[in-house]
C-alpha cells in the first residue's frame, strides 16, 4: 500500500505545473472596488477584466498566481517595497511613473472622463467646471489631473479610498462631477441609472500597462510576451468585449502590437524586437 501511495504522489508530482517545481507564485495587487476591472463577487474574492486577464498571463507562464484586492493608492508603494511583483491594476503609463517603474505596453487605452448625475447640464468644456468639486479615486491621476488644473479652474478636491465612493458622492450631490477612466465611467453608467457617462478631455489617451519594480526587466518582458500572445489569439479583446460590452476595433490597444518592450518614447523603453513563442 504505501508503494502504491508514494507512486501514485511520484506521477502527481511530475504532472504538476510549473509553480509546484520550485517556482513561487506570482504576486500581485489590485484595487478590488474598480469595477469592471475588479470588483466583489457573490463568492468572495474578486472578479473582473484585470482578475481575467492576469489568470490567463500565469497560466500560460505555468505559475501560480495570488492576487490581493488593496486601496490604489498604497499598491505602488507596497510593489516597492517587495510585496508584490507587479500590479495587476490597470495603471495609467505616465512620464513620471515611467520614470520610477518598468512598465509592459498597454492592453487597453485609458481617457480621462466625467461622469455626472442624470439631470445635470452636460459638461462642454473645461470652463463649465469652474468652482465646481470633482470627486476622484486617491492616488490616481484623476487625482493628479484635479490637483494640477485647482488653481486656474478653483476647483475644490474630494477624494476617496475607491471609486465606487467616488462616483456615489455625484450622485449624493456631495460632487458636481466625478473623474476617472473611460472604461470605469461608462460600466458605472451602464449599471447606475443616475450616473450618466459625459466629457471627454481631450489628448488624455494613455497607455493601461503593467508596472514592475526598475530591477525586474526580465519579468515585465516575460509578462509582455504573454499578452502580446494573447493579443494576436485575440483574448485580449474577447476579455475586453465581455466586461466592456463592445468588441475593440483595429485601432484598440487590445489588438495593437507595439514595438520592443514597455511604452514607446517614454522611459523604460527596451527596444529590443519582441519574439514571443506562442503555442
Amino acid at each position: 500500500m504505501r508503494r502504491l501511495i508514494a507512486a501514485a504522489l511520484l506521477s502527481v508530482a511530475a504532472a504538476a505545473p510549473a509553480f509546484a517545481q520550485g517556482q513561487p507564485p506570482l504576486r500581485c495587487g489590485v484595487d478590488g472596488t474598480f469595477a469592471p476591472h475588479a470588483f466583489p463577487n457573490l463568492q468572495g474574492g474578486v472578479q473582473g477584466f484585470q482578475i481575467d486577464l492576469f489568470r490567463e498571463v500565469a497560466r500560460r507562464m505555468g505559475r501560480e498566481i495570488v492576487i490581493d484586492s488593496a486601496s490604489f493608492s498604497g499598491l505602488i508603494p507596497a510593489l516597492n517595497a517587495g510585496r508584490y511583483d507587479f500590479l495587476c491594476a490597470p495603471t495609467t503609463v505616465t512620464p513620471e511613473r515611467a520614470q520610477a517603474l518598468l512598465f509592459t505596453e498597454g492592453y487597453l487605452w485609458t481617457e480621462l472622463q466625467f461622469g455626472i448625475r442624470r439631470g445635470t447640464p452636460p459638461i462642454r468644456s473645461e470652463e463649465d467646471l469652474r468652482g465646481k468639486t470633482i470627486s476622484v479615486n486617491k492616488g490616481t491621476p484623476y487625482e493628479q489631473w484635479v490637483n494640477n488644473n485647482r488653481e486656474r479652474l478653483n476647483l475644490t478636491l474630494l477624494a476617496f479610498d475607491s471609486q465606487a465612493d467616488a462616483a456615489q458622492a455625484v450622485i449624493q450631490g456631495r460632487a458636481y462631477a466625478n473623474l476617472s477612466g473611460n472604461t470605469v465611467v461608462r460600466y458605472s453608467a451602464s449599471r447606475t441609472p443616475q450616473y450618466v457617462a459625459d466629457y471627454v478631455l481631450p489628448g488624455t489617451r494613455f497607455h493601461w500597462g503593467t508596472p514592475f519594480r526598475q530591477d525586474s526587466g526580465a519579468l515585465r518582458n516575460q509578462v509582455e510576451d504573454v499578452i502580446v500572445c494573447m493579443k494576436r489569439d485575440g483574448t485580449v479583446a474577447r476579455l475586453s468585449e465581455r466586461w466592456f460590452g463592445s468588441a475593440p476595433g483595429p485601432d484598440q490597444a487590445e489588438r495593437i502590437e507595439f514595438p520592443g518592450y514597455g511604452v514607446p518614447d517614454l522611459p523604460g523603453f527596451d527596444p529590443t524586437p519582441q519574439n514571443p513563442t506562442c503555442g
